[in-house]
């Protein structure tokens, strides 16, 4: 049994846990390992792990023992049951005080629960979420922990070192909030990544398919894109796509790949917390549905041959286009996350949760998929207005969607003339003209409701909260429905 000596253990060494166990021990932590599979253990250790601070333990026992208290356990297992059925293998070897961490893509309510119900045996319970893929849990990946508050003074200082850092040097990892809270604020952050890897494909699409910008012509605008306000991770990798060739065929190996995309859920919660809640999120909710389009391959490919629109028409004036069509994709990520960011604040109301806008986005601008220039705008509007109630009313942002906006227009529209599909682009744009609109056409669907339904409706001419029924039709009572709202 090795002795009392490592800073922190980890269970479950795939891609992820194995490149935080590096991460961790390159910055001075010694860290004990535990993979169900012993095999893999002694891989690693005899691997990528020689020579390091690093303890290999072929049983959660072992681990446990070799931990220094407070004892600090760091699950990095597939979520759900997984994740309860290694709770209850630590948590009986744990004393009170001691802290155990989720480290995956965990659905939020289910970090509740387990907060709660390993409080009451003494224990502290953290839920984060991680961000950076492989790449970013070895370098610095964007870390976003919640649970039970006084556990996070035992692994802020892991957490705070292991964390990319920001251009001024702040620890992209900050306390997110009770319970759920981090592994909601990293669902939001997915979702986000939804929106924008959406909005980028869209933006392809257009260039492509009306411009007639082939992928070394895509590169050159991705390069260029990315030295402005577009600035990002993803805007990167996206260059870097572009310019990759299949080594079989000396093709652009995008042009090879098939069109059916996969998705694994977080996308999917973030849609279904925002029903809950009431909060238009109307672009990630398309860039789900894109992708569950996409997946749908075979039944387009039969549909193409019956359902026959425009063909599209390349534009004459190419850069006219790329200007056009990058002003449309800024205004229309402005809007993903202004949605998301809705989404926080009302989470936040609704749970009593404490979540820090301004912190997020901090903790989002370096590490993260969702990496940019852009979140330090987020963080100034935030500094102005810690209330904030929506980014689209922060005076720099109004300003850069105005500034964007003819762009934006005439790229939905020709995508719209010309048969491209822009789910996300064209739902960003919906959402900005509902928002500024005083008046929407509800009252003639509030009056349909109270037609068939008695469903009853406020007026234009009475205080906000008297409600009114009508009978339309001569032929029905005063006796009106219940008023609610879903």
């Amino acid at each position: 049994m090795p002795a009392a000596t490592a800073d922190i253990g980890l269970i479950g060494l795939a891609v992820m846990g194995e490149n935080l166990v590096l991460n961790m021990e390159s910055h001075g932590y010694t860290v004990a390992v535990y993979n169900r599979t012993a095999a893999r253990v002694d891989e690693f250790v005899a691997g990528r792990a020689r020579g390091k601070h690093i303890i290999g333990c072929h049983s959660v026992k072992e681990l446990v023992a070799a931990l220094k208290r407070p004892r600090k356990v760091m699950m990095m297992v597939k979520a759900g049951p997984a994740v309860d059925q290694v709770i209850e293998e630590v948590a009986p070897l744990l004393e009170p005080g001691d802290v155990l961490i989720d480290g995956g893509n965990t659905h939020y309510p289910d970090t509740t629960r387990r907060t709660k119900a390993l409080k009451a045996r003494g224990l502290l319970y953290v839920g984060t979420g991680v961000s950076g893929g492989e790449e970013g849990a070895l370098k610095g990946p964007s870390i976003m922990p919640g649970g039970d508050p006084a556990a996070w003074p035992h692994v802020k200082p892991i957490f705070q070192a292991i964390a990319a850092k920001a251009p001024d040097g702040s620890p992209c990892c900050d306390w997110v909030g009770n319970e759920g809270a981090g592994h909601y604020v990293k669902m939001v952050h997915n979702g986000i990544e939804y929106g924008d890897m959406q909005l980028i494909c869209e933006s392809y699409d257009l260039l492509h398919r009306l411009g007639g910008l082939d992928a070394d012509a895509l590169h050159d605008v991705f390069a260029r894109w990315n030295k402005g306000h577009l600035d990002s991770y993803l805007i990167e990798i996206t260059r870097d796509i572009f310019g990759y060739r299949d080594p079989e065929t000396g093709k652009p190996l995008v042009d090879l790949i098939l069109d059916a995309a996969g998705q694994k859920g977080t996308g999917k919660w973030m849609v279904a917390s925002a029903t809950d809640l009431g909060i238009p999120l109307t672009l990630i909710t398309e860039a789900v549905f894109a992708r569950c389009l996409s997946a749908q391959k075979d039944e387009r490919v039969a549909a193409a041959k019956v359902l026959k629109a425009p063909e599209p028409r390349p534009t004459g004036d190419r850069e006219a286009l790329v200007r056009d069509v990058e002003m449309a994709l800024y205004a229309s990520k402005i809007i993903s996350y202004a949605q998301g960011f809705a989404l926080m604040r009302a989470m936040a109301l609704e749970s009593g949760w404490t979540i820090n806008n301004g912190a997020v986005a901090l903790m989002w601008r370096g590490g993260c998929i969702i990496r940019s220039a852009f979140l330090g705008k987020i963080k100034e509007a935030f500094d102005r207005d810690a209330a904030l109630t929506n980014l689209l009313v922060d005076p720099y942002f109004a300003g850069e969607v105005e500034r964007c906006q003819p762009g934006w227009r005439r790229a939905v529209g020709a995508g719209v003339a010309n048969g491209v599909p822009l789910p996300a682009m064209g739902a960003a744009l919906a959402y900005f003209d509902g928002y500024r609109c005083g008046r929407l056409p509800a009252n003639l669907l509030q009056a349909q409701r109270d037609y068939f339904g008695a469903h009853t409706y406020e007026r234009v001419d009475r205080p906000r909260g008297q409600f009114f029924h009508t009978n339309w039709t001569g032929r029905g009572g005063t006796t009106a429905s219940t008023t609610y709202n879903v």
